[in-house]
């Protein structure tokens, strides 16, 4: 079971209260009535799905109900921060290559 930090309680809780939204820092398109079917599925279905460190959109369902982003290794499972809505992560994937 995972202990998840939530950057808005400040406290560790544990992982049932917690559902995963998905990627994390997904632009939305600045005109997406210009955008080609094609185009705008590839925006709303199609993901990263790395081996190795991954930033994802977290939402506290059953505390504070705030969305949330957390850098973890999709692998292991070890998050490595979680942080406030529209703050950067301060560790990127390209730090532990």
């Amino acid at each position: 079971m995972l202990h998840i930090h939530c950057p808005y309680c400040e406290e560790y809780r544990e992982e049932e209260e917690f559902n995963v939204v998905g990627e994390a820092h997904i632009v939305r398109p600045k005109a997406p009535e210009e955008l080609s079917d094609e185009q705008w599925a590839s925006y709303l279905f199609f993901r990263k799905n790395p081996r190795g460190l991954h930033h994802e959109m977290w939402v506290h369902s059953h505390g504070c109900r705030k969305f949330f982003n957390m850098t973890r290794h999709t692998v292991t499972y070890q998050i490595m921060e979680t942080y406030k809505m529209g703050l950067k992560p301060s560790i990127s994937a390209e730090d532990t290559k």
